[in-house]
């Protein structure tokens, strides 16, 4: 074993058996002495995340978070506004003149400049101590080149079988303290590698995990929210050994004059909710938070990544003006804000309101725990070698392998489910290029293809070499834009992609040779690219937030439909083909979109719409939809915290909520070789994979 991996090792170890004292209440009574002093909050990757402390509680590490998430932005190397912060205490002095020194930097930090937000009324003392910390260390700054090591992830150094059954395993109830059964309170066993499987209760407070390898495990309480947290470790698991009753104890409710059965608005509290529930608790009229949704909801970053900031109005001001006019995302522009829309001013005021300097949140509720069938599920969470990769897209090849691709970094990863392991693969980089990697396949050979989405190229792996191999040759002129991604490889080989925004091309994944040329006449620039499982259709999505269009292309004879949804603003972006070659995308503007596809029929194609019955409509979207082997569909809530799956022949949905208040995904990939199917995403924002197993 490695230093580094050693210290990993004893990095996870203190974060499963020595989290700390649990500062909103301590382990029921009658959980035993060993756990009286645990706590499951710090196990929670959003609080984590909340607290910047995903690498380390304090010091220099902890400070690289804060970075990554204040500064990064801005001040990377590949930036073209901000200065790089490398080396910042070598220097003489600050863009601005004053004299280089802890206090000068400390002051713009907080003060913030002319085109720089100021973080003075979001980042403590503390915050500020550890970020100054890290930006004196060697270690400064964040290399896209080398993200900094994931110290929860444990399944290199410690191997540990991954179950893949569903049930046979142990098993036991939750109550609260009054003896009642609890439903839908989602159960978790982290084992010795740190993965995690998580069950829900039924409607008689009872679970049932899959059959585990015998061992020691942690077992906690994900995202408890009305109850107090709660943990044991050293849980014996061996067979279907019945587990001790688990007593939850409620929270608290908030201050006097609260809605009843309101939660007190504490960070950990906050902390659990999703970026939907956070933002329908907040005070605003529907259309602020519309016109939120519209401006910064579109899935470039969670809704909590905004709302646990607090700036003044100049800061929120020149924020939304970067995120507005930054130009190519490629290079990073930073211009001066802009003539702000209705829309973005609307944004500014309410940010500045409700996340301002001195605002305050009274109390929040929750939305209703899964029942019935929605609770019937079991939900693996994975941890990455590495922090901060921001991942894209995610596929399986033959082997039962899952790929996945990482949008601010060089590497890309394969993921054993059996074991946990990932195996990371270096994509070569191109000089002044940002790094990063936007959608991965799989052929049928299992060589995997990706997009290189800033430095515009396609690249391909050959997993048996290690080898890469990219694609230059009639490549670089379709991708001219800011950034480049998605493509579709058909089941004849060749890669099919949008080409000068409105023509479509098929290529030669051999040589990158265009083989052959679809004009689109109506409707430009589709965010997606699909063909379908039998190869004779292409699909095309919208191009922007709030479009409606979408297209087929019978590749038979080379005749192009496209249609218009029209007045409801759809804007259907990713997807896939469901067995009978009707298209389907994720709605940004919260619907499931279907391009049926009535062709054969001699009645070309229609644009439908699907609405799902939950509470996060309409603050909540979808990116990704994709189809099962059955005809069924199954999508992400952007911001919301599990997943959707539709039955179009009946019109039944069902809900599953992740462990963590998050599904923030751009893809989805279906595994149809397991019975039910098995759904997999990377969460981008909290950096694990997931897979869904229902269980019906």
């Amino acid at each position: 074993m490695s230093p580094q991996q050693a210290w990993l090792a004893l990095r996870a170890a203190a974060v499963l058996l020595l989290a700390g004292i649990d500062v909103a209440g301590s382990a029921t009574a009658g959980q035993g002495a060993a756990a009286a002093s645990l706590t499951s909050s710090n196990l929670q990757r959003s609080l984590q995340m909340d607290r910047y402390a995903e690498l380390a509680d304090h010091g220099p590490a902890r400070g690289e978070s804060i970075y990554f998430y204040k500064c990064f932005y801005c001040h990377n190397q590949y930036a073209k506004g901000g200065p790089a912060l490398t080396g910042l205490f070598k220097r003489t002095q600050l863009n601005g003149g004053n004299p280089v020194s802890e206090q000068a930097v400390m002051t713009l930090i907080r003060d913030g400049a002319a085109a720089m937000p100021g973080f003075g009324h979001g980042l403590n003392d503390a915050d500020m101590a550890d970020l100054l910390a890290y930006l004196k260390s060697a270690d400064c700054c964040y290399d896209a080149d080398q993200p900094p090591a994931n110290p929860q992830y444990l399944a290199a150094v410690h191997p540990w079988p991954v179950p893949s059954a569903v049930r046979g395993g142990v098993h036991g109830q939750v109550r609260n303290t009054s003896q009642e059964p609890l439903p839908g309170i989602k159960v978790q066993l982290i084992a010795p590698n740190g993965v995690r499987t998580t069950v829900s209760t039924d409607e008689g407070g009872n679970y049932e995990f899959p059959a585990m390898q015998a061992g020691d495990y942690v077992l906690r309480v994900a995202t408890p929210l009305l109850y107090r947290h709660y943990l044991r470790s050293g849980v014996r698991v061996a067979g279907r050994n019945a587990i001790d009753d688990i007593v939850l104890e409620r929270v608290p409710p908030g201050a006097d004059g609260t809605l009843p059965g309101a939660l007190p608005a504490t960070d950990e509290i906050a902390a659990q909710l999703s970026g939907a529930e956070l933002l329908w608790n907040l005070p605003g009229s529907i259309q602020e938070k519309t016109a939120f949704i519209r401006t910064c909801g579109i899935g470039c970053h969670d809704l909590k990544e905004i709302l646990r900031n607090r700036f003044d109005e100049r800061s929120w001001r020149t924020i939304v003006g970067w995120m507005t006019s930054r130009g190519s995302a490629s290079v990073f522009v930073v211009r001066p804000p802009p003539a702000f829309t209705p829309d973005a001013e609307r944004v500014i005021q309410w940010l500045s309101r409700v996340r301002g300097p001195g605002s305050t949140d009274e109390s929040y509720r929750s939305f209703p725990r899964p029942a019935g069938s929605s609770a019937n599920v079991v939900i693996t969470e994975y941890e990455l070698p590495r922090k901060f990769l921001s991942m894209h897209d995610i596929a399986g090849d033959s082997r039962g392998n899952i790929w996945i691709t990482s949008h601010r970094s060089l590497f890309v990863g394969k993921l054993d489910p059996r074991t946990g392991i990932v195996q990371e693969y270096q994509v070569p980089g191109f000089p002044g290029m940002f790094p990063g990697t936007h959608k991965v396949a799989v052929d049928r050979h299992d060589i995997v293809w990706f997009s290189q989405n800033w430095a515009h190229r396609l690249t391909r792996l050959d997993p048996a070499t290690g080898k890469f191999k990219q694609l230059l040759v009639e490549l670089s002129a379709p991708f001219n834009a800011g950034s480049w991604g998605n493509f579709a490889l058909a089941p004849d080989g060749s890669l099919w992609s949008e080409h000068d925004n409105n023509t479509i091309v098929k290529m030669d994944t051999d040589t990158g040779r265009i083989l052959a040329r679809y004009p689109l006449a109506r409707n430009p620039n589709p965010s997606d690219n699909l063909v379908s499982r039998d190869g004779r259709f292409w699909a095309g999505s919208a191009p922007t937030m709030g479009a409606n269009t979408g297209m087929i292309l019978d590749i038979t004879n080379g005749r192009m439909y496209e249609t218009n949804s029209g007045d409801f603003p759809s804007s259907p972006a990713r997807g896939g083909f469901d067995p009978a070659n009707n298209a389907w995308f994720g709605g940004h503007t919260g619907t499931l979109v279907e391009i049926a596809n009535d062709i054969d029929r001699g009645k070309g194609i229609q644009l439908r719409t699907f609405t799902p019955p939950t509470p996060y409509f309409p603050y909540s979207q979808f990116y990704s939809a994709m189809p099962d082997r059955n005809g069924e569909v199954w999508s992400a809530w952007v911001h919301g915290r599990g997943f959707v799956r539709f039955n179009p022949a009946t019109g039944a949905w069902r809900v599953y909520d992740s462990a963590e208040p998050s599904a923030f995904t751009r893809s989805t990939w279906v595994d149809n070789s397991t019975t039910p199917v098995s759904v997999w995403y990377a969460d981008y924002q909290l950096g694990m994979l997931v897979r869904i197993q229902p269980r019906d």
